[in-house]
């Protein structure tokens, strides 16, 4: 019950925490939310068009719209001037015979006459009343009817052209209502009431668009209903020249059942030009003829971009909000970078999709800054933190050195101070044994007992001696060319007696092999620390193999039992300090857990490896590999 209590507070400790970031993400999300991007937004809006064009994403099949156009081409032909009410009037005639079809004429107004359309008197009057006699001929006008106190005040031209059926289709210009800048994306559908050229056209080709609601993406802005332009890539619908049209070889059913605009695109004045989200910069920028022929295919297709709903905007910036503080105070900054830059991407691509095949515009101005802010907010605050930690560890650290040091003096000083009473004990035993009194079998094995006890507790005392010259100052080699045998041998013979005890054979098979420069003391205790624990671990009238050979550039000792061997789990950390396998633990053999500890710091010091392969209750085998040459 007490780990259930414990599990559960240590579960309420947590949440305040993440409970902070979630309101934090909250906070920013909502501070983010309250301030206007549209710059940003806008220019981020403008790429995905402009990629969702490059990457053929939007294609534009079968525009209904078709562009007759007056371009440089046409100056030359008519001896660098604009073709006059003549040619315009032979256009109109030859553009009659086209079945279902709108003629539009896209040319700005300016001092009461169309600008760039010459012409005498005459011509004027001959013209105005062929456009009156057709009746699917307009002409758009940049001006809008106004709707004052008295009657509407339509825009008009001069006389004779006063007759000419004039529509407003004013074009929107970006500034400091939307976004600073000169680029036209919105489409100005109704005003005061009234239909405008854009969507009337519209409503004959669509018919589902019965009034301003209907327009996909509209919305209500200063007065007037508002919707944003599909943008075509440049070119997209088809184009002809004036002069081609007029030609007695050009088929006019190419022109059937569209909106055909007359415009100017003879690149003599900026005015006849627009800003778009593809360009903002001549020679790039598009004609207003174009620009309006983007307009009107949009709202055939109803197809305008949508601007999500603000709930969903905000929904969307505060997951990107959440994962930013997370990141920022829980992942690797280089990590965190690529997890928030892959964010940012995914979200990315994810507008894009749904601009290209769907006509959603998701806002990714307030998710970019929540990004943006919320990690450079968070980021001073972590690295705070961490130095706070760092400077805690620090000190933690100086502390436990401190206490390493005392511990390793103290054990070194007890060990030198231990070793004096031992060997007075050794020394009277030994006077005890050599001395011609007869000592009775009780009193004997009092004194054998003695001794033993007192020769394991000095070997103990100079493992610990040993430990503690390492831990302090490390241990110097002294390497002198050895016979590798010769040292085994030695060994081998200093630990029969004990052997003999357990009834155990040590079987040797040793190759001859050439000299190898070792530090003979430290080399014949690792053999003696591993012989002496395959004899400890063995059961009785069992055998230890030791063997020896060159392979390659190594000379390989392997010393193998058949003992209680060593559990799995314990593998890992046998060579550790002061470790004891469990199995080990539970029995009556002593030990002090620095055996292997020591022979693995001594073989590594002469550049080798000792390794072990063990399974319990069928033995162990330790290989040490020493270098020939070192």
């Amino acid at each position: 019950m007490s780990k259930i209590f414990s599990f559960c507070f240590d579960k309420l400790k947590v949440i305040p925490y993440v409970f902070y970031k979630l309101i934090f993400a909250a906070f920013a999300t909502t501070l983010i939310f309250s301030i206007k991007f549209d710059l940003l937004e806008t220019y981020l809006f403008d790429i995905n068009t402009k990629v969702s064009a490059n990457l053929n994403l939007f294609i534009l099949h079968d525009p209904q719209i078709a562009i007759i156009q007056i371009s440089p081409e046409t100056l030359k032909i008519y001896n660098n001037a604009y073709p006059d009410l003549s040619f315009h009037n032979e256009l109109l005639k030859k553009l009659e015979g086209v079945k279902n079809s709108t003629i539009v004429y896209n040319f700005r107004r300016a001092n009461g006459q169309l600008a760039n359309i010459t012409g005498t008197y005459e011509q004027k009057q001959q013209f105005s009343e062929l456009v009156s006699n057709l009746k699917n001929v307009f002409f758009l006008s940049n001006d809008m009817d106004i709707l004052g106190n008295g009657p509407l005040l339509k825009a008009r031209l001069n006389i004779p052209l006063d007759s000419l059926k004039l529509l407003s289709a004013p074009r929107t210009i970006d500034t400091k209502l939307n976004a600073k800048g000169s680029v036209t994306r919105r489409i100005i559908l109704d005003y005061q009431g009234q239909t405008l050229a854009h969507l009337f056209f519209a409503q004959k080709y669509n018919p589902a668009l019965k009034n301003v609601q209907d327009v996909w993406g509209s919305f209500e802005r200063i007065g007037t209903f508002q919707t944003y332009i599909r943008f075509s890539p440049n070119k997209s619908f088809p184009t002809h020249n004036f002069e081609d049209v007029l030609n007695s070889n050009y088929d006019i059913s190419k022109l059937e059942n569209k909106i055909i605009l007359v415009g100017d695109n003879s690149e003599t004045s900026i005015d006849d030009y627009a800003d778009t989200p593809f360009a903002s910069d001549a020679p790039d920028l598009i004609s207003t003829t174009e620009l309006q022929a983007n307009i009107f295919q949009t709202l055939i297709d109803n197809n305008s971009p949508k601007k999500t709903p603000v709930s969903i905007n905000f929904i969307l910036t505060l997951i990107v909000s959440i994962l930013t503080v997370y990141v920022a105070l829980s992942v690797k900054p280089s990590k965190g970078i690529l997890l928030l830059l892959s964010t940012f991407l995914v979200f990315w691509c994810l507008s894009l999709t749904l601009l290209s095949f769907f006509n959603y515009w998701v806002d990714l101005a307030h998710p970019f800054l929540a990004i943006f802010l919320c990690y450079y907010f968070f980021i001073p605050y972590r690295l705070i933190i961490e130095n706070r930690r760092s400077w805690e560890y620090l000190q933690k650290n100086k502390l436990l050195h401190q206490v390493e040091e005392l511990k390793t003096n103290f054990i070194s000083m007890m060990s030198h101070d231990l070793k004096t009473p031992i060997a007075r004990i050794q020394g009277m035993t030994e006077v005890i044994l050599k001395d011609n009194v007869t000592l009775s079998s009780v009193q004997r094995e009092a004194v054998d007992t003695i001794k033993g006890s007192s020769d394991d507790l000095l070997k103990f005392i100079n493992s610990i001696l040993q430990y503690g010259r390492i831990e302090s100052q490390g241990v110097e080699l002294h390497k002198q060319a050895k016979d590798i045998n010769q040292l085994l041998q030695d060994v081998i013979k200093k630990h029969e007696f004990l052997a003999r005890v357990k009834k155990i054979k040590i079987a040797t098979e040793l190759e001859p092999m050439f000299p190898v420069s070792v530090d003979s003391d430290l080399i014949k205790q690792v053999f003696s620390n591993l012989i002496e624990n395959a004899i400890k671990y063995s059961l009785e009238d069992s055998l230890v193999t030791v063997k020896s050979r060159e392979e390659g550039s190594l000379v390989l000792i392997e010393v193998i039992d058949t003992g209680m061997g060593i559990p799995e789990e314990d593998l890992p950390n046998i060579f550790m300090k002061f470790f004891r396998s469990h199995n080990v633990k539970t029995s009556t053999i002593k030990g002090t857990g620095l055996g292997l500890y020591l022979a693995h710091y001594f073989v590594t010091l002469h550049k080798g490896e000792l390794t072990v392969i063990s399974e319990a209750q069928k033995g162990s085998k330790f290989t040490v590999s020493l270098p020939l040459n070192s």
